[in-house]
């Protein structure tokens, strides 16, 4: 899709584009005119934000299963690759909506809607995402968020000298994919310190750092002494961190779910991290971005 087609919001000088392709924040400008968000170059990697559902990360054969039936589904789900439709837009807040096809049915058999909704208020993007079961009986999903932000950050420092701050210590032991890029057994040492994650390219050389028992549900990135860029997800349970080695962007990915284990052949409601969506009901994830905060 074009940038021309983009939805641009602003308010307070804080500014944000959104490609209705996957509903995907592509563009975030602080009031100084600062590009904060990954550009998409294709020669590292086209994403800037992605969102992903209805699954997060690998399947276990690219196939799950529901009902006695087995379904193929992508790596990250089909909904960053739809075309959203575009509900309500003003100058500060955009409502854009996917609903189930008969695309989407053929590998993802229910009812869904998907309604994803950024605004910008208290100089922060703040990013909505509610999920409906229209159909009958218990509907199974997981979902995330993928922002790709500039690492190094254009407020100072080295991008050495970045670190993720969270809110409370993360002690807990973290998890990682092999190479099939499902989930490997064996839990490893965090590499948060206290509260303070340092970054270093060689972290993500076998993908990304995996928390599955995440105590906090905010943290701040950049360079101590400096402004940083807060990430709060309070809807989230588990959380990813990863880059391309030698790329200029880390992503910070609140999810609720991740990547099947290694050898996993449950059906899909009985996975780690996938939550139901009862009939009727819906499930709501909040994320929201504040640039130029402190440490």
């Amino acid at each position: 899709m074009i940038k021309e087609s983009w939805i641009r919001i602003e308010h307070g000088g804080l500014s944000a584009e959104i490609n209705p392709l996957g509903a995907e924040l592509s563009r975030l400008t602080d009031s100084q005119g600062r590009e904060l968000l990954w550009d998409g170059d294709p020669a590292w990697w086209t994403g800037r934000a992605p969102l992903l559902f209805p699954v997060i990360g690998g399947l276990n054969g690219g196939v799950y299963r529901f009902g006695g039936k087995t379904y193929p589904m992508t790596k990250h789900g089909f909904a960053r690759h739809k075309q959203f439709a575009i509900m309500e837009q003003t100058a500060d807040r955009v409502l854009m909506r996917l609903e189930a096809d008969d695309d989407t049915l053929a590998s993802y058999p229910f009812a869904f809607r998907l309604d994803v909704a950024f605004a910008i208020a208290d100089d922060a993007l703040v990013n909505t995402v509610t999920i409906s079961n229209l159909g009958e009986g218990e509907m199974p999903a997981s979902f995330g968020f993928h922002p790709a932000l500039r690492w190094p950050l254009p407020y100072g420092g080295d991008k050495l000298e970045h670190i993720l701050r969270f809110a409370e210590p993360q002690p807990q032991p973290i998890r990682r994919v092999g190479d099939d890029g499902l989930v490997r057994p064996e839990r490893l040492p965090t590499p948060v310190k206290g509260r303070d994650m340092p970054l270093r390219e060689e972290m993500f050389v076998n993908d990304a750092v995996i928390f599955d028992d995440l105590a906090s549900r905010r943290l701040v990135f950049g360079v101590p002494g400096q402004p940083g860029i807060e990430v709060a997800f309070p809807d989230s349970p588990h959380l990813g961190v990863w880059t391309k080695p030698g790329a200029d962007y880390i992503c910070i990915e609140p999810w609720s779910g991740f990547a099947d284990a290694q050898n996993y052949a449950g059906d899909i409601q009985d996975k780690p991290g996938v939550f139901l969506v009862q009939q009727g009901k819906h499930a709501t994830f909040l994320m929201t971005i504040k640039p130029e905060s402190k440490f």
